[in-house]
């Protein structure tokens, strides 16, 4: 048990004072762009046109939110550039920030050092969160001082050492100065914490959580680089219930070496224990089962996530047999598979032709979400909020020329010629783009149609 000792003891009333940026190929995503009834925007969230399939994962968010998706699965199915991958990225910003979202390529199964199905139950484990509350008596406060006191050296030589630390902390119903031990010093600068930051100390193991800086601190400006939260309420020692997310895997890694208690407060302390042995299934039904026991005291909320797997046609079919095993399970994520492909060989098999390249008896248990081909106004549409992204002026002209080139070749390749044709523009001094310039880059950067062509053609003269 850690070493906090009240100092002393005040009541008193609380004071009430009163550029560039990195773009990747999905930044401007921010979520399905559903109305109130769930109804598609034409545009909206960084999405153009997809209404249908925009709409069908807004239900599927709602039955995620109600609990009523575990052990589903999805598939988001059509062709290249068609917004598989941002409608993935979207389920999991409308879940919001605590639920679990785990993405995974069908090809990145294959390049890992443990076994294919291995490496899929991981996936499955880090896609599934579980909450853990617990009361726990606290110091809170806004920190009014924060004063190391120097001993000398047990060890002798010219040094200093930390005897022990004396934080003061005000809440809105009085203040207490406490002297804690040296390790919760280490603790509280870990957490970078300064006067005028909120706390909180947990009374039996000394952890120290920085909450925020005081909103008596908090200035006029519109962009802050500080989050303000007010001074906490009630008396500076106080019973407050913890929330903890974390996810199976973590658990299981915890555990591979046990150490201590089984229950979930012992669990969560073994996270940062080294030198993990492996992780057997008989291991991961004992974590289900301490889960499944602190589930039913009401201690622990099972979380059920987003298990992302794109290029679903890579996998091969020991991997889908483990697969359906893995959905039927009590514990099991909500999983999203997403394919470009049409009738094609299932990888594993010699004669088996399947939709997308999944078994028939795992398409059979599947929700399909199709999406479409963009049209050309959709095309424009998308290359005007992308320039906007990335900070670059286009003329009328230029879009229209994008959106033609997009239709014979592809929407990807229109996209990916924005930041050249910028460049261009500005090695003119232009900060305009003009059809020019986008010509310029198509002569210099092939698309894939045309560089097929010239194969085709060069195989012709052999």
């Amino acid at each position: 048990m850690a070493a906090i000792t009240e100092v002393n003891n005040s009541n008193g009333n609380a004071e009430t004072n009163n550029g560039a940026h990195r773009t990747a190929a999905h930044t401007h995503i921010k979520g399905l762009g559903l109305d109130e009834t769930g109804v598609a925007r034409a545009v909206e969230g960084g999405f153009v046109g997809q209404v249908e399939a925009r709409e069908a994962c807004g239900v599927i968010v709602d039955l995620i939110k109600a609990q009523k998706m575990s052990g589903k699965a999805i598939l988001l199915a059509g062709g290249p550039s068609t917004g598989k991958t941002a409608l993935a990225l979207a389920i999991s910003q409308e879940l919001g920030p605590k639920v679990p979202f785990c993405p995974v390529v069908g090809s990145e199964l294959y390049s890992v050092e443990v076994k294919k199905t291995e490496a899929l139950m991981e996936n499955f484990r880090r896609a599934i969160g579980l909450r853990i509350k617990e009361t726990k008596e606290v110091y809170e406060g806004e920190v009014t001082e924060l004063t190391p006191e120097d001993a000398e050296n047990p060890l002798g030589g010219y040094g200093k050492t930390i005897s022990h630390v004396v934080v003061g902390l005000k809440s809105a119903k009085g203040t207490k100065t406490l002297r804690l031990d040296p390790t919760i010093y280490e603790s509280i600068q870990r957490e970078k914490v300064n006067v005028g930051d909120v706390i909180y100390i947990e009374s039996n193991t000394g952890a120290v959580k920085r909450v925020g800086r005081s909103d008596a601190y908090a200035t006029e400006f519109d962009l802050e680089t500080e989050e303000y939260v007010p001074l906490p309420k009630g008396e500076v020692h106080k019973k407050k219930e913890i929330v903890q997310d974390v996810t199976l895997y973590d658990l299981d890694i915890a555990n591979a070496r046990p150490q201590g208690g089984q229950d979930v407060v012992s669990m969560m302390g073994q996270l940062l224990k080294p030198k993990k042995t492996e992780i057997t299934e008989k291991l991961r039904l004992e974590v289900n089962k301490v889960v499944a026991k602190y589930i039913d005291q009401g201690v622990a909320e099972l979380v059920p996530g987003v298990l992302f797997i794109d290029e679903v046609n890579m996998l091969d079919i020991e991997i889908f047999t483990y697969l359906n095993r893995a959905l039927e399970s009590n514990i099991a994520p909500i999983v999203v598979l997403a394919s470009n492909r049409g009738m094609t060989t299932v990888r594993g098999t010699d004669d088996v032709v399947s939709p997308h390249g999944v078994p028939p008896d795992l398409i059979d248990r599947l929700l399909i979400v199709r999406t479409l081909p963009y049209n050309k106004q959709e095309i424009r549409s998308i290359t005007e909020r992308r320039a906007k992204v990335e900070n670059l002026e286009l003329s009328s002209e230029s879009f229209d020329l994008l959106a033609d080139m997009a239709m014979s070749t592809s929407l990807r390749y229109v996209l990916q010629l924005l930041s050249p044709s910028g460049i261009l523009a500005q090695t003119a001094g232009r900060t305009e783009i003009i059809p020019s310039d986008i010509e310029e880059a198509k002569s210099l950067f092939l698309d894939a149609k045309t560089s097929t062509n010239i194969l085709q053609t060069t195989a012709n003269y052999l």
